[in-house]
């Protein structure tokens, strides 16, 4: 399995003041990078971590979701419940209680779920997060405490094979391409401000491919 970690999340917003406010000078994540034109911006904020984020689209027609507590059942159609981030220490988990609520944010917790602890507030889109501290190590992998554990549980925690075809003709690398998004012109941008480079181990062929078709948009 390729996977590493979540590269990003992203939610909506119809103030990106207000969102900035919020996760970049009360919750201290880092403002990242950023594209905005035409009534439309996409904006990132990025953990300590270097990697993660937490991204925001703004435009026209936008609203703030409807409030739900994290693990209230719903029936409506909704696959999105909350997000958790992590802090390293109990002081940490208290200290960001501390200065929401000093902010006038309503918090609920900090509620003990065996692990870890975690504490409950809300942004200012109505997005619901939670902090929390782990406390525990899992020792063994899956580690359940289900009064009904489900047969598949007991395959164990890694991938099991025969489940899903196998690919049989992998993309060739010459057909590796990406169709034109809205990056083109951030790219450039990006590169003769000196506001981003490319990433250490990319091959100058690749480099210089991007080069070339960030002159010309509608070559791929």
């Amino acid at each position: 399995m390729n996977l590493q970690g979540i590269n990003h999340l992203a939610f909506i917003t119809d103030d990106m003041v207000k969102t900035i406010r919020f996760y970049r000078d009360l919750l201290g994540l880092k403002l990242s990078t950023g594209i905005g034109h035409e009534g439309y911006r996409h904006y990132f904020f990025q953990f300590p971590d270097g990697v993660t984020h937490v991204a925001f689209f703004e435009y026209d027609g936008a609203s703030v979701m409807n409030r739900k507590f994290p693990g209230d059942r719903t029936s409506l159609p909704l696959g999105f419940d909350h997000v958790s981030f992590s802090v390293d220490s109990r002081e940490d988990l208290f200290g960001l209680r501390d200065r929401l609520e000093v902010a006038g944010l309503e918090v609920e917790g900090a509620v003990d779920h065996g692990l870890f602890w975690s504490i409950y507030f809300y942004d200012p889109n109505n997005i619901p997060l939670e902090a929390t501290w782990q406390f525990m190590d899992v020792l063994k992998y899956p580690a359940m405490s289900e009064d009904d554990p489900l047969d598949i549980v007991n395959e164990g925690c890694d991938a099991q094979p025969g489940h899903w075809p196998a690919v049989k003709n992998p993309t060739a690398e010459s057909d590796m391409c990406a169709e034109s998004g809205n990056g083109h012109p951030m790219r450039q941008h990006f590169l003769a401000q000196g506001l981003a480079r490319f990433s250490s181990g990319v091959s100058r062929d690749f480099q210089n491919s991007l080069l070339s078709s960030d002159t010309d948009p509608n070559k791929t």
